[in-house]
């Protein structure tokens, strides 16, 4: 699977069109990197730029763009609504695909190095980044803003966790860390704003406070906790902590927006009532243009609380104060998996049987009425689909069938047997899927459509897993060759190298043992099937048994190469005793599953 971080830095410039193009050319001319959004806002006078890569691109394509902006950017004269302490206010990098939260840290620590040694400016590491508990969250860094950095930076507890401890004024400070992807979320209601704000309290996981009020006097800013990223230009990392006894206002929800303003004093006593959904923040407020009011939300981590969960939980709370919900409102980008788990969702919420990732998607569209304000477009609100999953000098499983039978023939070790092996696995997993799919729906086999709805899932499943393995064989190759060529001039290279190659081999015993143990789990849906799918599909059937038959014997000879080589004899003995009996499962499995075709009458 390739690597795909986020990097969302916020630019403390929203104004000068030459200065926010230029910080995006920067981005887009760095190699890797594919910039997906450029959200510009003159009021908070602050640009958001989302951009994806492999974590080494998105590194340099933020240095890039802070090159620009300490170029451009004078801090001494900036003006705005939002929250800032610097020309960079915030990078956070974020784990997209294929990618861990450890990763992006370290992503995180290398920009923050870099960025202060270049430019010689001080730097803050926040979110999972964080070396201190009181520099988890922004506000907290970001206490005082640009104004307040003289003085706070000639205090110990402040020095900066990269750079110099001086201001520097032109620039001020920046942050950079490491989080989860977060999702703007509104939900639309046929009501009142106080209506949608005390769904709100009741859900957030900060909850309320007993004595909380509201009114409509004043334009006071919303304290950083309280705004949602649905409010246009305040992204993200504005969020942090609650804010007691502070007044806030919010901000129009689109661009567009007429000049209602939504301006509630906020009390909090310290007895605090907790929302029902945990790593949610959520707000009420009215749209005039639409006439509606929403239940704005930011998902924090949807793995959570999950997208449905907050559409399902508010619905409730509106039928309670017998208030019609009517649709909802993805605001940036979202997450495929966010999608397809509540797809999953409701498809085992109403027993529904869909397979296709697209229509899925159109299921969720339907059932929370995302496209009630505007289209929704998956192409392009969809982060995995603005993005190649490889570059076009990789993956094989992206290539024509005659490309990858080509590059298998060419004179090179790699892709060879395992690539085949996976390749040959895949097919036959994929006919199990063929076969059920010619037998459900069918009116002669309409007894068969349950047990056709259970079998169909894992042949698809494993057919998409074994699928990555082609490549995932031929990366862990790669990944060897790579451990080869270290140095070993001194003892301590020689240690490194050594270790390296051992991990290599373990890698490259991990792929074809995933495939052979994917494979094991088909073979009671594949006799199952043999025994009853329709009997047109015989020889697919029979294919299918020897083309999954052959890519576990293909795994078995690419395990047993790889662990020649290992040292730790454990290990060795564990995992050729696991992959022989795997081997011995194929050919017995096989083998039933062609004489019960055989046995089967028309």
């Amino acid at each position: 699977m390739s690597q795909l971080v986020e990097c969302v830095p916020n630019f403390s410039e929203g104004k000068n069109q030459e200065v926010i193009d230029a910080i995006s050319g920067a981005i887009t001319q760095t190699p890797g990197c594919v910039l997906l959004d450029v959200g510009a806002g003159p009021s908070t006078n602050r640009t958001v730029y989302t951009f994806v890569g492999p974590p080494e691109c998105v590194v340099e394509g933020a240095l890039n763009a802070a090159r620009v902006a300490s170029r451009l950017i004078d801090m001494s004269r900036h003006q705005g609504e939002h929250p800032r302490m610097g020309a960079l206010d915030v990078c956070p990098f974020i784990p997209v695909r294929g990618v861990s939260m450890d990763e992006c840290v370290l992503c995180a620590q290398a920009f923050g190095q870099r960025l202060a040694e270049e430019l010689d400016v001080p730097v803050y590491l926040y979110g999972e980044a964080a070396r201190m508990d009181s520099r988890r969250t922004l506000p907290a860094i970001r206490a005082g803003e640009y104004e307040a950095l003289p003085k706070k930076l000639q205090q110990a507890d402040w020095a900066p966790d990269f750079g110099p401890s001086s201001f520097v004024p032109s620039w001020g400070a920046t942050a950079t860390g490491a989080r989860k992807f977060l999702i703007a979320f509104n939900i639309n209601l046929l009501g009142t704003k106080e209506q949608a704000h005390r769904i709100a309290l009741n859900l957030r996981e900060q909850g309320r406070g007993k004595d909380q009020h509201f009114h409509t006097a004043g334009k006071q800013r919303l304290p950083e906790s309280q705004v949602p990223s649905g409010a246009p230009h305040i992204p993200p990392d504005a969020l942090g902590a609650p804010t007691p006894l502070q007044t806030f206002r919010c901000p129009q929800a689109f661009p567009s927006t007429s000049a209602q303003q939504w301006s509630p004093s906020l009390s909090v006593t310290p007895a605090q009532m907790p929302g029902r959904l945990k790593k949610v923040q959520g707000i009420g407020w009215y749209l005039d243009e639409k006439n509606l009011a929403q239940v704005s939300t930011n998902l924090l981590d949807f793995e959570v609380t999950a997208l449905h969960t907050v559409y399902e939980e508010t619905c409730r709370e509106a039928q309670e104060l017998s208030l019609p919900v009517v649709g909802s409102q993805l605001v940036g980008l979202v997450p495929l998996k966010a999608l397809l788990d509540a797809a999953a969702f409701y498809c085992e919420k109403e027993s529904l049987f869909i397979l296709e990732e697209e229509q899925r998607i159109r299921l969720v569209v339907s059932r929370l009425g995302l496209d009630s304000l505007c289209p929704f477009s998956p192409k392009e609100r969809i982060i995995e689909y603005l993005v190649p999953e490889r570059g076009p000098e990789r993956g094989l499983g992206s290539k024509s069938l005659r490309a990858f039978v080509g590059e298998v023939g060419a004179r090179s070790a790699a892709p060879g047997g395992g690539s085949v092996a996976a390749a040959a696995a895949a097919m036959g997993a994929a006919l199990g899927s063929m076969v059920g799919l010619m037998t459900y729906g069918r009116r002669q086999f309409q007894s068969l459509d349950t047990t056709m709805r259970r079998l169909i899932p894992p042949f698809r499943e494993a057919s998409a897993k074994l699928t990555t393995l082609v490549d995932a064989d031929a990366e862990a190759f790669a990944a060897y060759l790579e451990a080869m060529r270290l140095p070993k001039n001194t003892p301590e290279e020689k240690d490194r190298r050594t270790a390296a190659l051992q991990e290599g081999l373990r890698r490259a015993v991990s792929v074809p043992l995933t495939l052979a143990e994917t494979v094991a789990s088909l073979w009671p849906a594949l006799q199952e099937l043999a025994w009853c799918g329709n009997l047109a599909c015989r020889s697919d059937l029979q294919v299918a048994a020897k083309a999954l038959e052959m890519g576990v014997f293909g795994a078995y000879f690419n395990v047993l190469i790889n662990l020649r080589d290992i040292t730790d004899e454990a290990f060795k003995d564990q995992i050729h005793h696991r992959v022989s009996s795997l081997l011995q499962e194929a050919k017995t499995q096989a083998a039933l599953v062609l004489d019960c075709l055989e046995t089967r009458q028309e």
